[in-house]
């Protein structure tokens, strides 16, 4: 939980004092914490992928699960990529800032991966798909809008 919150706080102080970051990735420049951006399409699960298929996509290093899953990322990276960089979608849309996300807590719509943050806020737990679900279509047109400036940050 501590290195959730420092992870939050240095996302967001790294946005506000300018460090652009393109991808969301870790320590170990690998995006999406490992997860396998492509088994969120094909199982609707999250799933740890492994360093035996991995690429690397946009100076950051994607994993997946299988050979199958790899090789469908490498034909159509962008069919697989979460939006907003991997980012927390609500983060995005209310805050207007580069949050990281909890890989397990997602939600694909329409062909599009989102991702969202999912851990204590202020002492409390606070999932951020709850309030996306309750209003997703303005939550997706704000978070659009937002991420056009966002996005360079």
């Amino acid at each position: 939980m501590k290195k959730m919150i420092l992870t939050l706080v240095i996302a967001i102080l790294g946005t506000s004092l300018g460090v652009a970051q393109k991808v969301n990735v870790n320590k170990n420049n690998v995006a999406n914490n490992g997860y396998d951006v492509v088994n969120y399409f094909t199982t609707n699960t999250a799933m740890r992928g492994s360093i035996e298929f991995s690429t690397t996509y946009n100076e950051a290093t994607y994993y997946f699960a299988n050979a199958e899953h790899l090789k469908a990322f490498k034909a159509n990276p962008s069919q697989y990529l979460p939006q907003f960089d991997g980012y927390c979608a609500f983060a995005v849309a209310k805050m207007n800032k580069k949050v990281p996300v909890d890989p397990n807590t997602f939600r694909v719509d329409n062909g599009k991966l989102y991702l969202f943050y999912n851990d204590y806020w202020e002492g409390k737990p606070f999932n951020t798909i709850i309030p996306w679900i309750g209003n997703e279509s303005e939550m997706e047109k704000l978070a659009n809008t937002n991420w056009k400036s966002l996005k360079n940050k």
